[in-house]
């Protein structure tokens, strides 16, 4: 349906990441923001379903191998994960019960955390495609006003873990938001469409972003860690991504707004399938 019809905001790039390549993006940030309250959004189109590994990471940091949190989807189980390790400890392993495993399908991704609220439930919060999640199969939070290791000066990766090489994405990644000092719900980035009920995206680019905020939309094909390279930041705040063995080949145009048909990998698992 989003392919041939008008959405009202119309997403024009994404970005290919191939899990034989080690494909990612990566920043380490000169200062720390709000590790306490952020929000982070992404639209994903799954390309590796099912695969030997264990996660595939969203979005991760790290200062060291006891100090690490990710963004995960589960390559075996397709569950949703945020899971955060402190001083060796993990304190928090949260999962969903509802499994994303629709390579055809754009979801919309949104982890909005604020752990100085009251409610330990409230302190991590979970949408896909606009809708909360409230049904875990794993349930163990973070503590009252826990620093995280997001928004720290240390690495952040998209694709890929912070801590350790592995954890590679396998799919399309489009309007990658990341907001500090606030816990967005699914409204600043989508909405449901009035004809059809899906949910779809809006246009995020007068949100207020805040210190180590960034705005990805991958309408550049250079390498360089600039405004030109794949992983510019156009939400005003320059917190350029350098690309890790991505290739102007990997910019692509099959968006949360228009979808492109690609073979499935489930129903075909005799091939070898790769690069999307």
């Amino acid at each position: 349906t989003n392919s041939i019809k008008d959405t009202g905001y119309n997403v024009d790039n994404s970005l290919r990441f191939n899990i034989a390549s080690d494909d990612h993006l990566s920043k380490t940030f000169s200062s720390a923001g709000n590790q306490q309250k952020f929000t982070f959004s992404a639209w994903v189109k799954l390309s590796t379903v099912f695969s030997p590994e264990t996660e595939m990471s969203l979005f991760s940091a790290s200062a060291d191998s006891n100090n690490f949190n990710a963004i995960t989807i589960g390559r075996d189980t397709g569950v949703l994960r945020y899971y955060e390790v402190t001083s060796g400890t993990t304190i928090q392993d949260l999962k969903t019960s509802a499994s994303l495993r629709d390579p055809s399908a754009w979801y919309h991704i949104l982890v909005a955390v604020d752990s100085t609220q009251g409610t330990s439930a409230n302190r991590t919060k979970f949408y896909i495609n606009g809708i909360g999640i409230s049904d875990f199969s794993g349930t163990s939070r973070f503590g009252v006003n826990t620093t995280t290791n997001f928004n720290s000066a240390e690495a952040h990766k998209i694709g890929y873990y912070a801590d350790t090489n592995s954890g590679e994405f396998g799919g399309y990644m489009s309007e990658v938001c990341f907001i500090n000092n606030q816990q967005l719900d699914p409204t600043s980035f989508g909405e449901f469409d009035e004809d059809s009920g899906i949910w779809k995206p809006i246009d995020v680019s007068g949100l207020t972003f805040g210190t180590n905020g960034f705005y990805l939309e991958f309408k550049q094909a250079g390498t360089g860690t600039n405004a030109s390279g794949m992983g510019a930041d156009t939400s005003g705040n320059t917190n350029h991504f350098a690309v890790n063995n991505l290739t102007a080949l990997d910019q692509s145009t099959d968006t949360c707004t228009n979808n492109f048909c690609t073979l499935n990998p489930l129903s075909a698992n005799e091939m070898a399938f790769s690069n999307g």
